[in-house]
């Protein structure tokens, strides 16, 4: 793979962040064929998450995979990571190669329509590595997805296309809240992959 064929962008935040994008890093036939193989591979299953003091099952589905059954939890919600599959192995290899970052776990969504989203949030919970990144991959329908400095509220937005890659690296949660819009004139299907380092 050429790296320099589609170079990371410019930091993405004006501040207290490093944030960058990758705009292709699987051309077309080779994304549509990952997006394919992890519809199939994957054992994709509904949260069950606790919100505002309430149960409740998302529309969005899930996967955890990792090197080892690391368990992750989130929204009082507790997972076992399973092993990779073929699939992803072979993004994880790429997306450590175009990051020079390491992961050892992946948080996988499935967003069925435009019509599921991700409210505010930062991804620093106790079990990953606060000195890691995260690199985020999408699959499928390109969404918006926006930045939110957790002082000032100032606000930052990038489209994430089919391909994709979003780099985040320290002290991005520290400072910054992400989130994934819903947009309701979007019909089709998003896989997102944030790949991640578990403090083991």
């Amino acid at each position: 793979m050429d790296l320099f064929a589609d170079p990371i962008s410019p930091n993405l935040l004006p501040r207290d962040g490093d944030c960058r994008y990758v705009e292709s890093l699987l051309g077309g036939s080779e994304a549509d064929g990952f997006y394919q193989r992890l519809q199939d591979e994957i054992d994709w299953q509904r949260d069950r998450v606790k919100l505002y003091g309430r149960d409740i099952v998302t529309k969005r589905a899930v996967a955890w995979h990792g090197d080892a059954p690391y368990r992750y939890t989130y929204s009082h919600n507790t997972k076992i990571a399973a092993p990779w599959t073929p699939a992803l192995a072979e993004l994880k290899a790429r997306v450590e190669a175009a990051s020079q970052a390491t992961f050892n776990c992946c948080l996988l969504n499935l967003y069925h329509s435009g019509e599921e989203g991700m409210a505010w949030h930062s991804d620093d919970e106790k079990e990953l590595n606060p000195r890691g990144a995260i690199a985020s991959l999408s699959l499928g329908e390109p969404r918006r997805f926006l930045f939110r400095h957790k002082q000032d509220k100032q606000k930052c937005e990038v489209e994430l296309g089919h391909g994709s890659l979003l780099i985040m690296r320290p002290p991005t949660q520290e400072h910054w809240q992400h989130s994934l819009p819903p947009m309701r004139r979007v019909k089709g299907q998003r896989i997102n992959l944030t790949f991640r380092a578990y403090a083991a």
